[in-house]
């Protein structure tokens, strides 16, 4: 597939591949998908046309769960440090995060550069709000999405990384960054970590309904104990209303309990309407396809990205989408396709996007990548033809992650200075 030069805000997108397999002109009005076209072969473009000769047009990737504020992307390489509890991780990211030599709005920058270099139109990144950091996080963020508004959609989630009940203060915190923007509230392994599964939901449902928004709770606990707390869940969300405005993120102990239990666990949550995201962990897995035979939406995220945590990822949800595939054992073309839809379609609908997609009227957030199918574009996440974003060209660029971190003045002369890819 050859090169175009790209007009800033083509009028028409000649020669795109559906994922269906058609071959079409995409014509674009007003940042807006105005209609969808047989194509015809053999017209000279005009110069506000971009020709894309075959390459799979897709509606922009969404990453579902990603941490802005804690990437390592825009500074030295950190080696990865292994602890034995999560507490000991949390402690070991403090104090990584206190000693960074670059400011988390720019390392938080660099990552949302990497995301939409790669295709990424909307991504939701939780935010760590502690006693230790305050609000600062958000703040950051959302000075982040501010720069990025043209080229980057981000829903932002006050994330209780130190928890609720465990660290006093921070009901009063997340309450505060509801009040100043935060889109959604989260929550950390209600009973594993804060000791209260009934008081730290208590608390974060309670916000989330006084100040009408949505839940994305981080839930790591398994087994039976995880289930029990998925069910709770889905009650509460019920019970509210809220369902499609519930994402329990991981939910580990879908994958570590037995057919009994996990069907059990699956029809609560499709009744209520909680979503589920996974990234593919190294631990236990959602099962994804039985998941959607029972009704849940299963949704892809990037989770955590070069930081503490550990020191993978790229931010390139199509190389996401075949982590979670090879991990969930997706092999057929129909499974393919259904692992492409975790980081494009489920994932928009689980973040409640408007007017996403292919069809007219749809916002024209788009990727084209060299790839003839999606089959093979999951199976080989392929270079990245044209990114748009409401109809204007923003990528591919450099991926210039690091342009602003320079060395320590102790670093030696020759020493290398960080990866400046």
């Amino acid at each position: 597939m050859r090169e175009a030069a790209a007009p800033p805000e083509p009028a028409a997108l000649l020669g795109a591949t559906l994922p269906d397999g058609r071959t079409v002109d995409v014509r674009l009005r007003g940042g807006r998908v105005h209609a969808v076209e047989e194509h015809v072969p053999g017209r000279t473009p005009a110069p506000d046309e971009l020709p894309l000769h075959g390459a799979l047009l897709l509606p922009a990737f969404v990453d579902g769960h990603a941490h802005l504020d804690k990437t390592f992307l825009g500074g030295p390489w950190q080696p990865h440090r292994e602890t034995a509890t999560l507490q000991e991780q949390i402690a070991s990211e403090r104090a990584a995060r206190t000693g960074s030599p670059v400011p988390v709005v720019e390392r938080a920058a660099a990552l949302a550069r990497r995301m939409v270099a790669h295709g990424t139109g909307h991504v939701r990144s939780h935010v760590d709000i502690d006693l230790e950091t305050g609000l600062d996080h958000l703040h950051a963020v959302q000075t982040v999405r501010e720069e990025f508004r043209d080229r980057l959609g981000i829903q932002i989630v006050a994330f209780p990384q130190s928890g609720v009940v465990a660290a006093p203060g921070v009901a009063d915190l997340l309450d505060a960054a509801l009040a100043e923007g935060a889109d959604l509230i989260g929550g950390l392994d209600p009973a594993g970590f804060d000791q209260d599964a009934a008081g730290q939901l208590d608390i974060v449902f309670g916000l989330a309904e006084r100040h009408g928004k949505g839940l994305d709770i981080h839930l790591h606990d398994g087994g039976e104990s995880g289930t029990a707390q998925l069910r709770d869940i889905a009650a509460r969300t019920a019970a509210l209303g809220l369902g499609g405005h519930v994402a329990v993120s991981h939910a580990y102990a879908l994958g570590d309990v037995d057919d009994t239990e996990l069907d059990r666990t699956a029809k609560a949550l499709a009744a209520a309407g909680v979503s589920i995201m996974t990234n593919g962990p190294r631990g236990p897995l959602p099962p994804v396809l039985r998941l959607r035979e029972h009704g849940v939406r299963v949704f892809g995220g990037s989770d955590n990205i070069r930081d503490t945590w550990w020191p993978y990822g790229t931010g390139d949800m199509l190389e996401r989408a075949t982590v979670i595939g090879l991990r969930s054992g997706l092999m057929t073309d129909a499974e393919l396709h259904h692992a492409a839809a975790l980081v494009t379609d489920e994932a928009a609908a689980a973040l409640g996007l408007a007017d996403y997609g292919l069809t007219p009227g749809s916002r024209a957030d788009l990727v084209a990548v060299a790839a003839g199918s999606v089959p093979e574009a999951v199976a080989s996440h392929p270079r990245r033809v044209a990114v748009l974003h409401a109809g204007r060209v923003v990528g591919p660029e450099p991926t210039d992650s690091y342009p602003r971190y320079a060395p320590p003045a102790t670093t030696a002369p020759n020493a290398p200075a960080g990866d400046t890819r």
